[in-house]
């Protein structure tokens, strides 16, 4: 199923303003730069204040034809809207469309382009959706705001579905971290397949760990460091005392870059144990390669792959 991505961008982490007249810019754009802007989440962090953004198809899976859009509190200057064609070099000398938009919440702009995400027994919604939930399936409601992790990238779709896949493997789990939890999602769902589990989420941005609390609440999962629980904190990589207390773990999941996936192989191999599972997500198809043979110096083998589009998802075992 192809799914209509979106990303809302605020200043400072605050809540888009609402019942506010507001501004779209609109420029076209490939699949593979929508997918660039949605991982890449600092691209525009310079703007104050950082408008919202909505990449979505044009044509119904072709990858040439998507579209961006950009909604200001302002009219946006030339050198805002350059900086805004800077991230879909594919437009070129296109045309941008600027348009008034009256009194329209900014949130609920970019979720009306999100459709819902089937994902394994996992069904990913925003409040905008009013359908029902599929039989079986656990419900997740994940705004799009603040952080990176909606369920709508496909890198997020394929950890929810490799994550449900070990689970029907018969994988057992009692202590589980996810390391640049974003919305909270992928530790949420870890907590539902393994629920007597440790579950742990950390983010180097204190926004993500605020609106993963957030979405907590929202979800009926609770937040704390007993079992069935998930503890929260911020954390670069590793380096985070609640993190290395609560190690070894038997599942790492981690949905970031390959740069930092590479650079952080030592220390997630480090709070593992021999067997311990992870899942490493936000790579490129051409970064695969790369990403495994790193995991591989440090003892870890590749157990199953997922690909969707042009990314992959790993799952590894560390060796005995």
């Amino acid at each position: 199923m192809s799914a209509k991505r979106a990303r809302v961008k605020t200043a400072g982490g605050a809540p888009a303003a609402a019942a506010s007249d507001s501004w779209k810019l609109t420029l076209p754009c490939t699949r593979a730069e929508a997918e660039a802007i949605e991982v890449d989440m600092d691209a525009l962090s310079h703007l104050d204040p950082t408008p919202v953004l909505l990449t979505r198809e044009t044509t119904l899976d072709d990858n040439e034809d998507w579209r961006l859009d950009a909604y200001f509190a302002a009219k946006p200057d030339k050198a805002t809207i350059a900086a805004v064609r800077g991230l879909v070099p594919s437009a070129g000398k296109a045309k941008a469309a600027l348009e008034k938009v009256v009194a329209d919440d900014w949130v609920t702009l970019s979720q009306a382009g999100l459709e819902p995400v089937r994902a394994g027994r996992f069904f990913v919604h925003t409040s905008a959706y009013q359908g029902g939930v599929p039989a079986g399936a656990r419900a997740f409601r994940i705004e799009a705001s603040r952080a990176f992790g909606t369920g709508h990238h496909q890198t997020t779709t394929g950890c929810l579905m490799m994550l449900d896949a070990m689970k029907r493997a018969g994988t057992r789990v009692d202590n589980l971290i996810d390391i640049g939890t974003g919305t909270g999602l992928l530790a949420f769902a870890g907590l539902h397949l393994w629920p007597r589990a440790y579950a742990t989420a950390t983010d180097i941005d204190p926004v993500s760990i605020d609106v993963t609390e957030e979405n907590a609440v929202i979800n009926g999962v609770g937040i704390g460091q007993r079992q069935g629980r998930v503890a929260v904190a911020v954390a670069d990589g590793t380096d985070n005392a609640l993190v290395q207390r609560r190690a070894p773990y038997d599942l790492i999941i981690a949905n970031i870059l390959a740069g930092p996936l590479i650079d952080l192989a030592p220390d997630i191999a480090a709070i593992g144990l021999p067997g311990t599972q992870i899942v490493l997500a936000g790579l490129l198809n051409i970064q695969a390669d790369a990403v495994a043979r790193a995991y591989r110096r440090q003892h870890c083998r590749v157990a199953s792959r997922i690909v969707l589009g042009d990314w992959t998802i790993l799952r590894l075992r560390v060796r005995g």
